[in-house]
């Protein structure tokens, strides 16, 4: 999911920014809408328009250049290499192709899931079962730029639309796809076409997408995990969960949370490392070492709690602690058990998340190597 910034942070950037500030970028959706309207346009007129332009919900007008086409008898393609501008997005630089041709009498605009698009398995998703992984969003921008050409060209907008992805299917194993039942492929998203740099819409969508998938299939059970290990030692306690189960939730509790305040499930386990189980205790919802920052007077204050009469000795050197890890070594050196303490305020911070919805949480620590240090069910 990396990318490379180049040297335009300290220089100056070239597009009108100043150094030092994120660029934003273009989502899949904007991409596939403006390939179609490159190749549809090509088919009408015999002409492909680079760049191209396309109007994005919100009013904004970005122009695409185009990396490749194809204009043959019935066919056009046109294919744009997506820019995710600085965010670190999977699909940045991924070529997203747009082939287009006149349908049958009356047949509508119809979606066609090409080679590195992925098709909806699951019910659950916005997108039914059988369908390509197109979402609503980018196929009304699609729909709209294939009414507005035909409608200007005097023909009914008969036409099918497939959009491909090129090695998409490689790309797709670095997502949530396949665990979300969406195979063979990346999917087509957005909702502004625009991508914000950091904002990790992507991430929180698929958490709420990984919670429409268990809810669709009747799951009273899910669990997010902070990362691999911490999902390794959860799905060792709970063999007989369906993946479907299984939420990448990554440093985002907040988004889990509350995204199940509003679509609950009976049950939800959190299971994560001492550290960043510490800042969901204090009240974080960004698990993030870049968005918040463990507290080392509240690990000091809860090691006080639990034995008084060491308070006094311990303090200073919890204070001093260059890690969370550290604190928790200090402590279980004194016989205070602080992971189990930190598992419960963490519960109670995630119940305070979920307000009065009817789902019950559940805590798992664990270290580094995956032991599970303490738990609350």
């Amino acid at each position: 999911m990396g990318f490379n910034l180049g040297d335009d942070r300290a220089e100056g950037r070239g597009d009108g920014k100043p150094a030092g500030e994120l660029r934003r970028g273009w989502t899949t959706g904007a991409c596939a809408t403006a390939a179609t309207k490159a190749a549809l346009s090509a088919l009408l007129t015999g002409d492909f328009p680079d760049p191209v332009e396309i109007v994005l919900p919100k009013g904004e007008t970005p122009a695409f250049a185009l990396n490749r086409t194809v204009l043959e008898a019935g066919r056009a393609m046109a294919a744009i290499v997506k820019d995710a501008g600085d965010d670190p997005d999977v699909t940045h630089l991924a070529e997203i192709v747009a082939t287009v041709h006149f349908g049958a009498q009356g047949s509508g605009i119809v979606f066609s899931a090409g080679p590195g698009v992925g098709t909806v398995t699951r019910a659950g998703l916005p997108i039914p079962p059988g369908e390509p992984a197109i979402n609503p969003v980018p196929r009304r921008m699609i729909g709209a730029v294939v009414d507005d050409l035909c409608a200007r060209h005097h023909r009914a907008a008969d036409v099918t639309v497939e959009i491909s992805v090129t090695d998409g299917e490689a790309l797709a194993r670095q997502t949530w796809n396949p665990r979300l039942g969406i195979l063979g492929g990346l999917s087509i998203l957005g909702t502004t076409g625009i991508v914000h740099p950091f904002s990790c819409s992507a991430w929180i969508h698929s958490i709420h997408s990984g919670v429409d998938v268990a809810r669709a299939a009747g799951l009273t059970h899910v669990v997010g995990a902070t990362g691999s290990a911490s999902e390794d030692a959860a799905r060792a306690l709970y063999p007989e969960l369906s993946d479907m189960a299984w939420l990448d939730m990554g440093d985002f509790a907040g988004g889990l949370l509350k995204y199940l305040r509003a679509h609950p499930v009976d049950r939800v386990t959190i299971a994560g490392g001492f550290a960043k189980l510490t800042k969901l205790a204090q009240g974080a919802m960004d698990l993030h070492s870049g968005r918040s920052q463990v507290d080392f007077t509240f690990l000091a204050d809860l090691a006080g709690e639990l034995s008084p009469d060491k308070a006094e000795a311990l303090r200073p050197t919890i204070l001093a602690a260059n890690t969370a890890k550290a604190a928790l070594e200090l402590c279980a050196a004194e016989g205070i058990d602080l992971s189990a303490a930190i598992a419960e305020r963490a519960r109670q911070s995630a119940t305070g998340i979920l307000r009065d919805a009817p789902v019950t949480p559940h805590i798992v620590v664990v270290d580094r190597e995956g032991t599970v240090l303490a738990r609350t069910d």
